[in-house]
């Protein structure tokens, strides 16, 4: 955990891109993405809109070799009542099109539900219903990924870092350090349920190594919906790792952690656990890579 106000070193937003892709843009090892390394950005003021482009595409571009496998808790912290806690894994990866992960979560009956999220600009989701694939429309995807947990598809798959229209705001300070901070605005067409009436969503990356630092759904007034923030980091094999991302509600306050318990990096699962059509068939944990986190 981090202190309220304490400085973060910058080895912290470098483990955020992991997790934000993990589902987006994950970074290298022990250093920050060799374009995306920015600290005179904070000193000489906001970036023309060019230079703005670049950061953003160099943010969604960033990666790390091969794929990789995680197992979390999803804990479910209601502002008042007890705190009830899922367990769930999943694969990632990226394709031609953008970063894409595997999804599997249990409920309370011990029933997996599995989901696929495809970023990108063709951004989809697919859940798995008695036992073939099923793209969700864009009200679907609002949903909870389980009875009990306010976590949804769209809070993990993130799809509006990729909404075309972005603009860099300001440099604001986000726990101490200077973060772009871009407004992304809902594509023509884009629908959100009126229980999260999302119309743009405000996401802060760090000018020094371009790492997602926090993101804010909004809604046409420009309030607070719900707020995505990093609390911890794990290292694993040389790799910093976010270990404890909250997805807070910001009109109810509930919220739910997302809670890495292990891990297996740079694998080499091929495009198997990442398509449509495999969405039925089960996927072995690589087993004998795996490393459990106290």
């Amino acid at each position: 955990m981090l202190p309220a106000g304490m400085p973060v070193p910058a080895a912290f937003w470098r483990a955020f891109c992991v997790l934000a892709l993990v589902l987006v843009a994950p970074v290298q090892a022990g250093q920050p993405p060799t374009s995306g390394r920015r600290p005179e950005l904070a000193q000489v003021g906001l970036p023309d809109a060019a230079a703005a482009a670049q950061i953003l595409e160099q943010f969604r571009t960033a990666g790390i070799p091969g794929e990789y496998y995680l197992e979390f808790q999803l804990q479910s912290m209601p502002r008042r009542g007890d705190t009830t806690v899922f367990t769930g894994r999943l694969w990632g990866g990226r394709n031609e099109e953008g970063a894409v992960t595997r999804v599997e979560v249990r409920d309370e009956a011990g029933r997996w539900h599995r989901f696929l999220l495809q970023n990108g600009p063709e951004a989809a989701i697919w859940r798995l219903e008695n036992g073939q694939p099923v793209k969700l429309d864009a009200a679907a995807t609002f949903e909870p990924l389980i009875p009990g947990v306010d976590l949804t598809p769209f809070d993990l798959q993130m799809p509006y870092l990729y909404w075309p229209d972005a603009t860099l705001q300001s440099i604001n300070r986000v726990r101490g350090r200077p973060a772009h901070a871009f407004l992304f605005r809902a594509p023509a067409g884009f629908s959100a349920p009126a229980s999260t009436p999302v119309t743009m969503v405000r996401a802060f990356l760090d000018t020094q190594y371009n790492a997602l630092v926090q993101t804010e759904l909004l809604d046409e007034r420009g309030r607070p919906l719900k707020t995505l923030s990093l609390v911890s980091i794990k290292t694993i094999d040389g790799q910093a790792m976010p270990r404890t991302i909250d997805f807070r509600d910001d009109v109810s306050r509930d919220k739910t952690r997302f809670f890495v318990t292990a891990a297996a990096l740079r694998l080499d699962l091929g495009p198997a656990p990442f398509a449509p059509a495999t969405l039925a068939d089960d996927i072995r944990p690589p087993v004998d890579r795996i490393v459990r986190l106290e």
